[in-house]
This record gives structure tokens, C-alpha cells and sequence, in this order.
């Protein structure tokens, strides 16, 4: 099992700081530097932009600091026998610089492992060891997926700050030709991009969008059958209705009443499989 040794969330040095380690840290050490810092690995030297991470072989001479303060880290040192077969196997690299591709999951994740490693109990160490190779296969996997999509996709920017308004907005009317359109593209090029970025229809997202909108209202508030629809975008409350029963499985007024029936503390976890929707513009239409 991968032990913890030790870990820091969001450290502040106001005055900069210098770490130096010539034999290395003897351990695995993980940097995530939340400032622009000088990293030196082995003799070369490394500008670093904020937001980029490293994990450092035990042996691995090396040198960071600041370039402007305050300097701020999150980090954490670990080890195990097995963990550079593991690293080795997932292709992890090592003394390496590499850009965060989620800066907040990192953060969030360090700050778990700080929380984590405070309490006693029975499981720790076998909780620690999941979420450390988790959080180490998560990093590979957002790095791979981002340099997929940044070398076959120029466009994937674009679409998810479209896919976000989509989920944001979900009572608009959008239409497949506008959306198109608003990326300069035509809509049989606009549908199978989306499609291949993000493994289902733009409909189907619209609906998806829609849907979970709709039961959320339903199971959190007062509103009549026919006015959530109007909220999620419905001109038609029969379609809604009827749409809403074909994927959730229910119809709305029975989908609220055993919300509140069963659960009246009810926390809304969003179930839906985008496989159940129909693709194609036949499902979407209003």
C-alpha cells in the first residue's frame, strides 16, 4: 500500500521560500505550485507557470522557489516498495513539469488527503492507498484525454463553453441550426463534433439538460406540472408530459409525489443514462 507520509494544503509563504534537496527527498514528493515559481531538476532550470504540478523520484537532485511572492504550494510525500511499478505501469512521468489540466480537482484532492490523515480509523490506511493511485490515475487520465482532443479538435474550447451554456440555460429554446451557426459550422459538421467529443447527440443533452431541470423543480418546489415546463423550456405541457415519462420512466406529478413521500429530505442526485435518449432531432421536437 502506498503510504502518506505527510501533505500540505494551500501553504502560504509570504516571504518566498527555498527548497533544497542535492540527494533528493528520499521519498516520492508531489508539488502542485499555485504561484509562478523556478524549479531546478537535476541541474536545468524551469520557469513555472502557476497551476503546474510535479512528482519527484526519491533520488532526484532538485531546487524550488519562488519567482514572485507569495509563494503557494499544495504537496504532499509518499511511498511504497511497489509505487514505481505502479507509476511505471500508468505511465506517470517523473521530474516533470506538467500543466494542470484541472487545477481545482488537484487541490480538492490534496486537501482530502490532509482531512483524511488526521482521523484514526480501522480503514485509513487502505483509503488513503485508493484515493492516492485514483488521484494519480485521474492525473493520466486528464492529460492523455486533453492532448487526444488538442491534437484531433481545435474546436473542443468552443463546444464546451456551448455545452455549458446548454446545462446553464436549460428553458431556452435552442435549435441545432442556431447552435450550429453560432460556431460557423454547418449542422451535419456541428452535430458529429459533438457527438465525438462528448459521446452523445446535442439533443440528447438539450433533453438531458431539460429533464433534470424539470425534476429538480418537482421535487423542490410548489410549482404546477404546467408551469415547470414552461420554466424548462416546453412550449407544449402534453409533450413535456409525455417526454418526461418516456425517459425518467415516470410521469411528473407521480415522480413529485414520491419525492416527497420517500424522501423529504430529498438531495437531488441527478440519475440519467444519455443511452435511453433516441438520438437524432425527432426526440428534441417540441
Amino acid at each position: 500500500m502506498i503510504q502518506l507520509i505527510n501533505c500540505g494544503y494551500n501553504f502560504v509563504h509570504d516571504d518566498g521560500i527555498v527548497i533544497n534537496r542535492p540527494s533528493g527527498s528520499g521519498n516520492y514528493a508531489f508539488v502542485f505550485f499555485k504561484c509562478q515559481s523556478e524549479v531546478i531538476v537535476k541541474g536545468r532550470s524551469f520557469v513555472l507557470d502557476k497551476n503546474t504540478y510535479i512528482l519527484f523520484h526519491p533520488d532526484t537532485c532538485h531546487l524550488y522557489r519562488e519567482v514572485d511572492k507569495p509563494f503557494v504550494n499544495d504537496w504532499f510525500h509518499c511511498e511504497d516498495r511497489n509505487i514505481g511499478d505502479f507509476l511505471a505501469e500508468i505511465q506517470f512521468p517523473l521530474d516533470t513539469p506538467i500543466k494542470a489540466e484541472d487545477p481545482h480537482l488537484i487541490s480538492r484532492s490534496i486537501m482530502d488527503l490532509q482531512n483524511l490523515g488526521r482521523h484514526n480509523s480501522p480503514f485509513q490506511q487502505r483509503i488513503l492507498d485508493h484515493d492516492l493511485k485514483s488521484f494519480f490515475l485521474k492525473l493520466v487520465s486528464l492529460r492523455e484525454k486533453s492532448a487526444i482532443l488538442e491534437k484531433t479538435n481545435r474546436y473542443f474550447s468552443q463546444f464546451s463553453k456551448l455545452r455549458s451554456q446548454l446545462y446553464n440555460s436549460p428553458g431556452h429554446s435552442f435549435s441545432v441550426d442556431s447552435l450550429a451557426a453560432s460556431l460557423n459550422l454547418s449542422k451535419s459538421y456541428f452535430q458529429h463534433l459533438y457527438k465525438q467529443l462528448f459521446g452523445c447527440s446535442v439533443v440528447s443533452d438539450i433533453i438531458h439538460a431539460r429533464l433534470e431541470y424539470a425534476k429538480y423543480l418537482l421535487a423542490t418546489t410548489s410549482l404546477t406540472v404546467c408551469e415547470i415546463s414552461k420554466l424548462c423550456g416546453y412550449e407544449n405541457d402534453t409533450h413535456f408530459m409525455r417526454q418526461f415519462k418516456k425517459f425518467i420512466g415516470t410521469t411528473p406529478g407521480k415522480y413529485k409525489g414520491m419525492q416527497f413521500a420517500e424522501h423529504p429530505w430529498y438531495e437531488l442526485q441527478l440519475p440519467f443514462a444519455h443511452s435511453h435518449l433516441k438520438e437524432g432531432n425527432d426526440a428534441y421536437h417540441r
